[in-house]
């Protein structure tokens, strides 16, 4: 039972909180990327990952953690959206690691598109006191991009071992 709430919590949440707190701040703060490794370390004996799927998705999550360092350093993501990405392959797996890569590039860049097309139009006068909305809607700051990560990970995460324990 308490294995179950887990499963459905904490993944879910750090998703919910990520996409959240990157929409009304434009960061993902490193607490978010802590608890997913954490949970994961957690969880995983939990519902029977062995060493070995463990350790090929920590593996897999050090490569994210480099392939999108490197997209950082390019300046195409946030520091916060990398690790990010990283801690959230942790929990989506070997098996639907390439998935959660796709939709997020996908919900990522129809994001990108609607920000442009919303930037593009001016701010109505009565939003112009919501600094969230008024930074969104500045053409010199980036994409939230923690939204589309957090959507991606919400997608693939029923086809994780984590939700194939859930209940058993």
């Amino acid at each position: 039972m308490v294995t179950d709430l887990l499963i459905i919590s904490i993944f879910p949440l750090a998703m919910a909180f990520a996409a959240a707190y990157d929409l009304f701040s434009m960061t993902l703060p490193n607490w978010i990327s802590l608890a997913l490794i954490a949970g994961f370390a957690v969880l995983a004996p939990l519902v029977g990952i062995g060493w070995e799927t463990a350790g090929l998705s920590v593996l897999l999550a050090i490569g994210a953690l480099v392939l999108t360092f490197a997209m950082f350093s390019m300046g195409w993501i946030g520091g916060g959206d990398a690790k990010f990405f990283a801690a959230t392959c942790l929990w989506v797996g070997p098996e639907s690691i390439l998935a959660y890569a796709l939709y997020a590039a996908v919900f990522g860049g129809v994001l990108t598109l609607l920000l442009l097309a919303m930037r593009s139009m001016p701010l109505p006068a009565a939003l112009y006191s919501q600094q969230w909305i008024t930074r969104l809607h500045d053409s010199k700051e980036g994409v939230p991009y923690g939204i589309a990560l957090a959507a991606a990970g919400l997608l693939v995460y029923p086809h994780t071992a984590f939700m194939a324990a859930f209940g058993g």
